[in-house]
């Protein structure tokens, strides 16, 4: 009979080549090293990482190693297992089968503690193994605001609100726990939730019966928590109009403000939109999270948005131009601004004056001199833009066209040696055409002030750990005006839905485009007034990709499904 033995730790790291044999004996042969662990020690000399030594535990025990980045416990387990137990023991809950319960920890040779568990929560637990910072992280992310966020929706107890005026709040998980209102626990955990979610709007909706609560991810609206009582909406609308200050005796009127909230060592803008409706105001929150947007933008490449490679390479000859102005159009939250800022950041090498005109400045983007909008003191984009001439700009951003004065300007600018860069806000980008020339733009002067329109929307894309195979019938193909013949053995994915895309199937979003080059038929064609339906079989004739086209293009690619093309764009 043989003897089974396990092989050791520094075996396993010398055979992924992490660090030579060599190097691990001469690191345990110091005398201050004898009574540690080979991990500890190897750790502390800075020769792997807990990632590398967590995989080489689980390999060496035969266990499964589980990454959680962007991982979220489940909220079924705040039931079943406090927040305090597991932080105690240092662990995540994975999968609950009734009998046995799947966790991972940092050190699966803690078998006291695992005995320890099994007894408390009347479960046989399976171990798996992540990296103990990754334990804690994901513990810190989504255990406490979660389980507050659930208790405060169960069990809501009203009292009165007392605000305090002392500037800038602080948001974190040590603050909610401190408040006192219950009302402004839940406000502020809404709030510290979202982010933790990445969500880019909050939306508070009043029914006749209840408040509900809604995040925007990737575009989409999904259920925060469960309906709160309707006795409790005035309470939370008085609470965001006083962090906003706004007017809370006025009930009857629109009103728009912002907040500012210090979050994780950051600090986060917040727009809000209070509208009244049927039972009551409504409020959306949009979260401008610029501290995270600037880091995203410095490193920001067109290519990694998501364009068709044929487009990209026009555009990018486009911006290269020494003057003229390019349009990039498509309704809100289509990407229009980050499409702009990667443009920006790709060419600003320093050599020219670039100066933006935004409402609000969402991004900051270093060696680029950015202007806000102010309508209360008489800074409007025309305004702005006039001042900004003055300024010796090379190369402007104008961040939306809403008026013919703007328009005027810029077309003005862009025929006098600047480069302007603007959005236009349009379905295609064949209703620019129309905008522009109904603000009574000279057709002569639009086009030779144009170098390209880009339209663009987002999709959301599959999540890549998740997807699944599946096989379309023919109605969902001709539905979708795919030929059932051509496709009928091609493979498609669609959406399952797991932990690291919180149940969505989907995990972030990328560009689809429609590139409008300004050929010198085109240009005559739009001198004559002629149909933009004639304008855009000629463009499609000249090798134009529509949107539906570059959507469909990502289906086919295995990105996104034909559900998600089809809700974003029309069925050509």
């Amino acid at each position: 009979m043989t003897s089974f033995r396990r092989r050791r730790l520094g075996e396993i790291l010398a055979a992924k080549g992490v660090v030579s044999a060599a190097r691990i004996d001469e690191t345990l042969a110091k005398s201050d090293n004898r009574q540690k662990r080979i991990g500890e020690i190897l750790l502390a000399e800075g020769l792997i990482t807990e990632e590398m030594l967590a995989q080489s535990l689980a390999e060496q025990r035969d266990l499964r190693y589980v990454d959680l980045t962007d991982f979220r416990i489940n909220p079924k387990f705040n039931e079943l297992i406090s927040v305090d137990v597991m932080q105690r023991y240092q662990f995540v809950p994975l999968e609950d089968s009734g009998e046995t319960l799947v966790i991972t920890m940092a050190d699966p040779n803690n078998i006291p503690a695992i005995d320890e568990l099994e007894m408390l929560l009347q479960r046989q637990i399976e171990v798996c193994v992540s990296s103990p910072s990754a334990i804690d992280d994901t513990l810190k992310r989504s255990g406490t605001s979660e389980r507050v966020l659930h208790e405060m929706s169960e069990d809501f107890k009203f009292q009165i609100v007392k605000e305090q005026e002392d500037g800038e709040e602080v948001l974190s998980l040590e603050t909610i726990d401190k408040d006192e209102s219950p009302i402004i626990k839940l406000v502020h955990t809404t709030v510290f939730d979202a982010i933790q979610r990445r969500a880019s709007d909050i939306h508070i909706e009043a029914t006749d019966k209840n408040v509900i609560i809604k995040y925007r991810i990737d575009g989409v609206l999904y259920p925060a928590t469960e309906p709160i009582d309707m006795a409790y909406h005035s309470a939370i609308v008085s609470r965001i109009k006083v962090m906003s200050d706004l007017d809370i005796a006025e009930r009857r009127v629109p009103q728009d403000g912002r907040f500012k909230l210090r979050t994780a060592g950051k600090t986060i803008d917040f727009r809000v939109s209070i509208m009244p409706s049927s039972f009551g105001e409504d409020i959306v929150i949009r979260i401008l999270d610029k501290e995270s947007i600037t880091a995203g933008v410095s490193t920001l490449k067109l290519e990694s948005l998501g364009h068709d490679e044929n487009d990209l390479k026009r555009f990018r000859k486009s911006i290269r131009e020494p003057y003229g102005m390019v349009l990039v159009t498509g309704p809100t939250g289509s990407g229009k601004t980050t499409t702009l800022y990667a443009a920006l950041t790709e060419i600003n090498t320093g050599e020219d004056k670039i100066i933006t005109i935004e409402d609000p400045v969402e991004y900051q983007l270093r060696g680029v001199v950015q202007i806000p909008v102010n309508e209360k003191k008489g800074l409007t984009f025309a305004r702005g833009l006039r001042s900004i001439l003055r300024h010796d700009p090379d190369k402007i951003l104008v961040g939306e066209i809403r008026d013919a004065e703007t328009a005027q300007i810029a077309v003005q600018s862009a025929l006098t040696g600047h480069l302007v860069f603007t959005t236009v806000h349009a379905n295609n980008a064949f209703d620019v055409l129309g905008r522009f020339l109904n603000m009574g733009i000279e057709p002569y002067n639009f086009v030779s002030a144009l170098n390209c329109i880009l339209a663009q929307r987002l999709v959301r894309m599959l999540c890549p750990r998740c997807k699944k195979k599946v096989t379309l019938a023919r109605k969902d193909l001709e539905d979708s005006a795919l030929e059932f013949e051509r496709y009928r053995d091609h493979e498609f994915f669609d959406a399952a839905g797991c932990k690291e895309c919180n149940y969505t199937g989907f995990r972030g979003r990328k560009a689809i485009t429609e590139f409008l080059d300004l050929s010198d038929r085109i240009r005559e064609m739009i001198l004559e007034k002629r149909p933009s339906s004639e304008i855009r079989k000629i463009a499609i004739a000249e090798g134009m990709t529509t949107l539906r086209q570059s959507a469909v293009t990502k289906v086919l690619a295995g990105d996104t499904t034909l559900k998600e093309i089809n809700r974003v764009t029309f069925i050509e």
